[in-house]
């Protein structure tokens, strides 16, 4: 349901003028002039910055040489015509601002564009699964297809046993594999953050139109989130479908969740933001239950698809039920029972094995705040990634609390999705989560900053004045006392920060998402010799690698076992290095099984990137394990080196 005030008459009758990004009025036609539509001025410099970026943009794409990367990732692989269709493409968006209110469709395309233009290029170019650990997910639903049964309690190596107990995601993806008439996801798989940033846009906008009737805010709000959204859990995996549903219910809730009587001074424009809309309309406790018996299926399939997300969904209600408003005990209940009743049951090993961590994790923020490994970044790309990935947080940060200070107006009435986006916070002080509770956090956090850092560019609506005069249109506005701007000023503010912020923040995506790239492309040849070792592996063979981050490392981790030796902190792999052969034996097999180390070119990037080995040490790796006496070469490639265990005699 969505809440409109009634725009203002025209003297003669007619339609309100069409209001500009800084609110002001836009230009007139005479008097029985009648432009075409395409040809109209507006509509010209609406249309016309879409249909230059995306030529420029396709003529950038066949350009962008992702076999040859260097230290620097995609970044200096991509041409000058793929930079400037993003800033002809931003300034397009800006101007499609100026007519959101009466065709929102215009920054609804830009946004869609823009998610193409920032996520589709791995989709279309490469040949290989983007992001290594993405294969996992693939050997899952091939691992379901063959055997075409769940089966949650037994141990799997490479912790793939939780994808057993949460199958959700993997169930469905077999489906499509079938549906599809395909082998296996690889042949869609690198589409999924194109599918999920799509779907997504509808949740987003359901989401801010249930606090704000400015559209201007609304796309805001959207584009930012979007170009923000450099965490990359949005590849195929669980947590991007998972995050669709979290989102998906918050909406319901906060649309149809509000309490008779609750919303008290809310419900007269006069004590809300220009831009804010008005509270939805209150619902009987019999309606709300009904509702909680539709969610109660959605909420169900969150806890059948992802472990994290039910917990996130649970504190975001419990911080809810902080405010009347949406206090509604009986909706967090629901969703509590649920969530145990399958933690229980289906997820009971890792339930209680993670309840087993909890008193080493409890409390300790700086470990559960860590990112990945314990290693630091090296190379140019690594570290421009990381750190432009800590300057979008701060940015987009600092913009939602200059709005929270400044818009307090719309903070009182939009203050729910305040609550539920710094509601996964707390969960720094229970659990790393394998070093991604920093990364989980901000993506869930991530929808409601957008919404607020939105509203420091966009001003509010109006400004002309009205009862109360020019203090009562600030107090309106929701100014703070302190900070006494004129709405030209503000409207002259926004005119120039609003273009710049939004070109900075799509700038900051390119480094934060793609700085790493070459640790995230394959090539095919590795790719076909790591499969072929695989495949040929006898059943109950143990396959050793540095880090399981390079493809098919886990193809038939239901019939082999791995051991990933180098996924510890840098003083212990040092340590490792020195006689890496005998840091091996103990774990090797003592049965007569046999073991196979694959060392490929994956692996020595992805080393080397995320600070797990020293300068050199793959190289130092792999030449002190083909020299020892223990192992054998079976295949050497310029895309890696197999190894396999003689046997306890080796030596």
């Amino acid at each position: 349901m969505q809440h409109h005030v009634p725009a203002p008459a025209t003297g003669d009758g007619g339609p309100p003028p069409q209001s500009g990004a800084n609110g002001t009025a836009g230009p007139a036609h005479p008097p029985g002039h009648r432009p075409h539509y395409l040809t109209d001025p507006q509509t010209l410099f609406t249309w016309l910055p879409l249909a230059a970026a995306t030529a420029l943009w396709l003529y950038a794409l066949p350009r962008v040489d992702y076999r040859h990367m260097g230290d620097w990732g995609l970044l200096d692989k991509l041409p000058a015509a793929f930079f400037l269709s993003l800033a002809v493409l931003t300034a397009g968006f800006v101007v499609s601002l100026r007519r959101a209110g009466t065709a929102p469709w215009w920054p609804a395309l830009y946004s869609v564009a823009l998610l193409f233009a920032l996520k589709a290029p791995p989709a279309i170019l490469y040949d290989s699964v983007r992001y290594p650990w993405a294969s996992k997910h693939d050997a899952v639903v091939t691992h379901l297809l063959v055997n075409q049964e769940l089966r949650p309690n037994t141990p799997l190596s490479g912790n793939m046993a939780a994808y057993d107990q949460w199958p959700g995601f993997f169930t469905l993806n077999s489906a499509l594999v079938r549906a599809f008439g395909v082998q296996t996801t690889q042949s869609y798989l690198n589409w999924a953050a194109l599918f999920y940033g799509v779907v997504l846009i509808p949740v987003l906008v359901l989401l801010y139109r249930t606090f704000a009737e400015d559209w201007r805010l609304v796309w805001t709000g959207v584009w930012i989130f979007e170009a923000a959204n450099w965490v990359g859990q949005d590849y195929f995996s669980p947590q991007g479908l998972a995050l669709i549903l979290h989102l998906s219910v918050l909406a319901v809730v906060l649309r149809h969740f509000v309490r008779p009587g609750s919303a008290g001074e809310l419900r007269s424009r006069d004590r809300l933001d220009p831009a804010a809309a008005s509270v939805p309309p209150p619902t009987t406790a019999r309606q709300r239950a009904v509702c909680v018996a539709i969610l109660a299926p959605l909420i169900a399939a969150i806890n059948f698809t992802h472990q994290l997300t039910p917990v996130m969904l649970c504190v975001s209600l419990l911080a809810l039920n902080l405010t009347r408003r949406y206090r509604n005990p009986g909706l967090l209940v629901v969703t509590g029972v649920i969530m145990l009743i399958w933690d229980l049951t289906m997820g009971r090993d890792l339930f209680v094995e993670t309840l087993g961590s909890l008193k080493e994790s409890v409390g300790n923020l700086l470990n559960n705040s860590r990112a990945g490994y314990a290693g630091e970044l090296t190379g140019p790309g690594p570290v421009l990634q990381g750190r432009a990935d800590i300057v979008m947080v701060l940015v987009v940060a600092a913009l939602a609390a200059f709005a929270v200070l400044t818009r307090r107006r719309l903070l009182k009435s939009a203050l729910p999705l305040l609550l539920v986006s710094v509601a996964p916070v707390p969960m720094f002080a229970v659990n790393d989560y394998g070093g991604e509770m920093l990364f989980r956090v901000y993506l869930f956090g991530l929808p409601g900053a957008a919404f607020f850092a939105a509203a420091a560019l966009v001003p509010a609506p109006g400004g002309r004045g009205g009862r109360g005069g020019p203090g009562r249109t600030r107090e309106r506005a929701g100014l703070g006392p302190g900070l006494r701007l004129g709405p030209r000023t503000r409207r002259r503010a926004a005119a120039v920060a609003l273009p710049a912020v939004l070109l900075a923040l799509v700038a900051g995506f390119l480094p934060a998402y793609y700085g790493k790239e070459r640790m995230y492309y394959t090539p095919p040849a590795e790719t076909a010799l790591v499969t072929k070792v695989i495949d040929e592996a006898p059943r109950d063979s143990l396959i050793l690698a540095a880090t399981g981050s390079f493809p098919m490392a886990l193809h038939r981790y239901d019939q082999l076992e791995h051991w990933f030796f180098a996924e510890q902190a840098l003083p212990d792999n040092i340590r490792m290095l020195k006689d890496p052969a005998g840091f091996l034996l103990p774990g090797l097999p003592k049965d007569g099984r046999p073991a196979y180390v694959l060392l490929t070119r994956t692996q020595d990037i992805y080393t080397a990137g995320e600070g797990l080995l020293p300068p050199g040490g793959f190289a130092q790796l792999t030449a002190k394990l083909s020299a020892s006496p223990l192992f054998e070469v079976v295949e050497r490639s310029g895309y890696g080196t197999v190894l396999r265990y003689r046997g306890a005699g080796g030596r």
